[in-house]
């Protein structure tokens, strides 16, 4: 559903951070047809952020230029 690569976000400030995505949204669609509970398309993109799916730490931050630096290379697009 994400592509198989980290997505890098380019959030000026965690203002800009969504809290759902079309892909969560599809994540949580499918879960709940196979009968999960609680998957909601918010609590999917905690998921996401948890397991390293997306990195939505805002530029600048010394998190985003260690996830950049990590990532660098193998990222999907982010905004």
């Amino acid at each position: 559903l994400a592509g198989g690569v980290p997505v890098l976000n380019q959030w000026k400030s965690m203002s800009e951070c969504p809290c759902t995505t079309d892909v969560s949204e599809s994540m949580s669609k499918v879960l709940k047809a196979r009968g999960f509970k609680f998957v909601g398309p918010t609590i999917m993109y905690a998921f996401m952020q948890a397991v390293g799916m997306v990195v939505d730490h805002p530029v600048g931050t010394p998190q985003f230029d260690a996830a950049e630096k990590r990532l660098k290379g193998r990222v999907g697009e982010g905004k």
